[in-house]
């Protein structure tokens, strides 16, 4: 059985979302369990559904038409003196490829943008362009066509898995506050119950 670390191995890493899944590890899994077809990433193209075809030994078919068609390498560009620094793109990016802080001027780390286009649409004032991607920025050529693109798969699927780690562990600790803060309103309802059965009773007994 091929596992979905094998499949990962032959995806591009852009985290892109085109394929239906939350990113490439996702669809992996999917390919692997038998729930997703191979054709469903349009960055990797047909050469990629042809080498997952070879690796999991499904039929190639033509890049899914609900996934959209395969686009050239592109790497996202804010437009610094139009960004009001809502920091909706800094949410959006998979890989952690933009940075700023709220109401303040937001920049992208081009060698660490894989060109995704998730920060596109949820910019309020659409000041984040999508250039050509240039040598070791962007979208990684995908099969890769240097050492570099590869690397630089394997770079994204770091901060990807990284930037997973750190939502997951946010979330808990938002869970963990809103448990201890449930838990406090009951010990004070407790409490509030106790005492008003007290001040009854005395009242009984006055």
């Amino acid at each position: 059985m091929v596992s979905a670390a094998d499949i990962d191995a032959l995806l591009p890493q852009t985290q892109c979302r085109r394929c239906g899944y939350d990113g490439c590890a996702a669809y992996a899994e999917a390919i692997a369990s038998g729930e997703a077809d191979i054709n469903r990433c349009p960055p990797g193209g047909d050469a990629t559904v042809q080498q997952l075809a070879e690796l999991t030994a499904a039929t190639a078919r033509p890049i899914a038409a609900e996934c959209g068609t395969a686009w050239p390498p592109k790497v996202a560009f804010i437009r610094e003196a139009e960004c009001i620094g809502c920091t909706r793109c800094i949410q959006a990016c998979p890989v952690d490829a933009i940075v700023g802080a709220a109401k303040q001027m937001h920049t992208v780390i081009a060698d660490q943008c894989t060109g995704c286009e998730l920060c596109v649409p949820v910019c309020p004032v659409d000041c984040i362009d999508m250039p050509p991607a240039g040598t070791g920025v962007g979208q990684p050529h995908w099969p890769p066509q240097t050492t570099q693109d590869a690397e630089r798969a394997a770079s994204a699927r770091e901060h990807f898995q990284a930037r997973q780690k750190r939502q997951h562990r946010d979330q808990r600790s938002r869970s963990n506050r809103r448990g201890n803060r449930a838990e406090q309103a009951q010990k004070k309802q407790t409490i509030a119950a106790a005492m008003a059965r007290a001040r009854a009773k005395r009242g009984r007994q006055e």
